[in-house]
């Protein structure tokens, strides 16, 4: 039956997340695990988050095609109008509608790996011509070609956390295509790309899952050009937001003070963590996300091999395209979890020599 796969999907590489807490506690046997691996806030949700989760009940209904009340909130946090705002599953929802929109065979899509893998996924899948961006030491796009159809900047970026210079994404955008900026991390930032979006040409991506603690519940929107919005309702799955996912992040916008709270905890443990990992002789690069990216002196199976021994998950980076067989991405977790994590970093670090 492989011959009616469409070609594309044979090359492409399934999208492997990291482990999960029951993988690791029946391999290694431990009863506690900290899974540090998928940037999510350990804070969790704003209880008024949940609690509108919960209260919702008339499953049997359809939700809402078109969520007013939801976009009109986002439309109050971001600053741009209604009419410029579209929500779907998580980014990823919101950028397989736009290749579905501009993206046929053959058409120029540029990617600065290492980076989100889901990109090259999307490319593939359309059969783009994919150029592949440089990075410089920062890991800052260097040196962009002019011509393309769709360019995907993430700032900051996963996994290495570092936001995009503006002039560099500007020169993106004069040259004429479509530039989709994913800034799902812009929370833990200290500047945003937002007011980009004034241009005709860009796409500006944000999430639910990270900040606001609702990884679960799959919500993303963008913030569009108004003659893309159109397009863009007609490409989109007809039902992409369930109505206790829509509830719920109404009710996390209604407290804004909750999630500036917790984003506040996670920078200031990223500080903690970033001096305490380089103390102990790692690479770590600076980061404007909730998470570090660490390249180190051993292999990186080996090192996470032995955190995860330990109860403790983090990403091997490995397999992200234009990172090597030394790179990790630890998120970070709460004070008690990063204690836990720091020590036994220095134990595997022992261990592995």
């Amino acid at each position: 039956m492989n011959s009616l796969v469409k070609k594309p999907f044979l090359r492409l590489k399934e999208y492997v997340p990291g482990k999960d807490e029951d993988y690791v506690k029946k391999r290694y046997g431990v009863e506690k695990v900290i899974k540090l691996a998928s940037n999510e806030n350990p804070h969790g949700a704003s209880p008024r988050a949940i609690q509108a989760f919960r209260e919702y009940d008339r499953l049997h209904i359809y939700p809402p095609s078109h969520p007013e009340e939801l976009i009109q909130k986002i439309s109050e946090y971001t600053g741009f109008e209604e009419s410029r705002i579209v929500v779907g599953a998580g980014i990823d929802g919101i950028l397989e509608a736009i290749f579905k929109i501009f993206i046929d065979k053959g058409d120029r899509v540029l990617i600065a790996p290492p980076t989100f893998p889901y990109y090259h996924t999307l490319a593939e899948i359309s059969s783009a011509d994919t150029v592949r961006v440089e990075r410089d030491e920062n890991f800052m796009i260097s040196n962009p070609p002019r011509e393309f159809k769709l360019a995907i900047v993430c700032s900051p970026n996963n996994p290495t956390g570092n936001l995009e210079r503006e002039e560099v994404v500007r020169s993106l955008i004069d040259s004429g295509g479509i530039v989709f900026i994913d800034e799902a991390y812009v929370e833990f930032s200290s500047r945003t790309l937002l007011h980009l979006a004034d241009s005709e040409n860009v796409v500006v991506a944000r999430t639910f899952s990270k900040a606001f603690g609702l990884a679960n519940l799959r919500i993303g929107y963008a913030v569009v050009p108004e003659w893309l919005r159109k397009f863009y309702l007609k490409a989109k799955t007809p039902f992409p937001l369930s109505t206790p996912a829509i509830k719920a992040a109404e009710a996390a916008l209604d407290d804004i003070e909750y999630m500036e709270k917790t984003v506040d905890k996670v920078r200031k443990e990223r500080q903690r963590v970033f001096s305490a990992l380089r103390k102990e002789g790692l690479e770590v690069f600076p980061s404007e996300a909730n998470f570090l990216f660490v390249r180190l002196k051993v292999e990186s199976s080996r090192f996470c091999e032995e955190l995860m021994k330990r109860g403790i998950i983090i990403r091997d980076c490995s397999g992200f395209e234009g990172c090597s067989n030394r790179d990790v991405r630890i998120s970070i977790g709460k004070k008690e979890e990063n204690d836990i994590l720091l020590q036994s970093v220095g134990e595997v670090l022992e261990v592995l020599g």
